[in-house]
């Protein structure tokens, strides 16, 4: 079974920084793409990032050149790197896994797997 658990959610002032983690397990296949989602109040999942099996990143245009999504080499740990923080920022972070070879598209329908989220607040 996937498991994906999310950490290093907080509260942090605008233009400041925060790490988010997440840790993966029961992923056996060798294609698949690992990224990030976030949910506001009110507001529709909106894709943040992601990774290929390769290595290759992808980002959602409200976060190109703040945020930055990497994994560890074994791929059982996701970051996503935070920088420039903006108020509209604030939302519930997903982590999200799906079986394919190509990671551009951030329709949240097409992941399988889902982490339970952790809360970032920007002020």
């Amino acid at each position: 079974q996937v498991q994906l658990v999310e950490s290093g959610g907080g509260s942090v002032q605008a233009g400041g920084s925060l790490t988010l983690s997440c840790a993966a397990s029961g992923i056996t296949s060798s294609t698949n793409c690992i990224g990030w989602f976030r949910q506001a109040p009110g507001k529709e999942r909106e894709g943040v990032a992601a990774i290929d099996s390769d290595g290759s990143t992808h980002y959602g245009d409200s976060v190109k050149g703040r945020f930055t999504v990497s994994v560890d080499n074994a791929r059982k740990t996701l970051y996503l790197q935070m920088n420039s923080l903006k108020p509209e920022d604030t939302a519930m972070y997903y982590c999200a896994a799906v079986q394919r070879d190509y990671c551009w598209s951030f329709r949240a329908a097409e992941y399988n797997y889902w982490g339970q989220g952790t809360q970032v607040t920007v002020s």
